[in-house]
């Protein structure tokens, strides 16, 4: 490992090209930074400095060194700046997974914010579908979950509360037959069409399925806005988030329909993980800002992404 000033050695011959300007920039004697350039050359048993020309050059085995050394040199510099913030009770890392049912946007403005306290711990935002997001706390790939559905399960040192209700409508395309049906709409004629619906994330155990009926056909797609656009491509029907689309059903490219079996809305919960020494300071900041009313209500009423 290459100490500080070798490192400063180094860089100085490469912006000036010479022994007596590198002496000059780093305000030693040019004998002094001579043999530094000799020690260097000895230490590696290579040559490092091209000396043929008017102008002194590193030699490519002197430019991969300055490079490799500059890198570790970050690298050691990042370690230590890790070390010191965990050691603060800092986080290296807090890994978030929230429900699809949250848009991601809705989280910006906490981010903002938590970017501001400069922490260093690097925030890492994945998405789940319904089992899929306590199963991601339960197998360790989540430090927090939010918006997550149905109770808590049973998983050791398991924290939680709850975050809000996200009520749902039964929406199709103006164009699907539903649409032009005047009365509630009975679960027969609704499990005679197909049925949109988000695909359990669930890895290990039995996904779960909502909004559909038995021996109905369906279409599994990857995210809640994916099953927004099919349905308002008359792709099929089903329950979708009433703020989510709300903008649609105002401009009439969706169409709220009436069930005689109304769908309940959801309660969303915030979930974590206490381990032996408790919780890091920056899942305790998350759980402070999700503790409050007026950020819940935000994250629970989410953002219109068709507005």
């Amino acid at each position: 490992m290459l100490t500080d000033d070798e490192l400063a050695l180094l860089e100085a011959i490469r912006q000036t090209g010479s022994l007596s300007r590198a002496a000059a920039q780093l305000g030693k004697a040019p004998s002094t930074v001579s043999y530094a350039a000799r020690q260097l050359e000895q230490r590696f048993d290579a040559l490092l400095f091209d000396r043929r020309r008017y102008r002194l050059q590193l030699t490519p085995a002197g430019q991969l060194l300055t490079e490799e050394a500059a890198r570790l040199a970050q690298d050691v510099s990042r370690v230590t700046q890790r070390v010191r913030q965990v050691a603060n009770g800092w986080e290296d890392r807090l890994w978030i997974v929230t429900d699809e049912l949250l848009e991601f946007e809705s989280l910006m403005p906490v981010m903002h914010a938590f970017d501001a306290l400069q922490s260093g711990v690097a925030l890492r935002v994945t998405h789940e579908v319904l089992a899929g997001t306590w199963e991601a706390l339960r197998d360790g790939r989540a430090d927090l979950v939010i918006g997550a559905t149905n109770e808590p399960p049973s998983i050791p040192h398991l924290g939680w509360f709850e975050l809000g209700v996200v009520e749902w409508v039964f929406a199709v395309s103006p164009r699907h037959p539903l649409a032009a049906i005047q009365a509630p709409l009975t679960r027969e004629e609704i499990a005679r069409h197909r049925a949109v619906v988000v695909a359990d994330s669930a890895r290990t155990t039995a996904g779960r399925a909502y909004g559909m009926l038995s021996g109905q056909p369906t279409l599994a797609v990857p995210s809640m806005h994916a099953k927004t656009l099919a349905q308002r491509d008359g792709l099929g029907v089903g329950w979708l988030p009433r703020h989510r689309v709300a903008s649609l059903l105002t401009r009439g490219e969706l169409v709220e329909k009436c069930t005689t079996d109304p769908r309940e809305p959801n309660l969303l919960y915030v979930g974590w993980r206490s381990d032996a020494d408790g919780e890091g300071r920056a899942l305790q900041w998350w759980l402070e800002q999700l503790r409050q009313s007026r950020l819940a209500k935000h994250l629970v009423q989410g953002v219109d992404a068709f507005a």
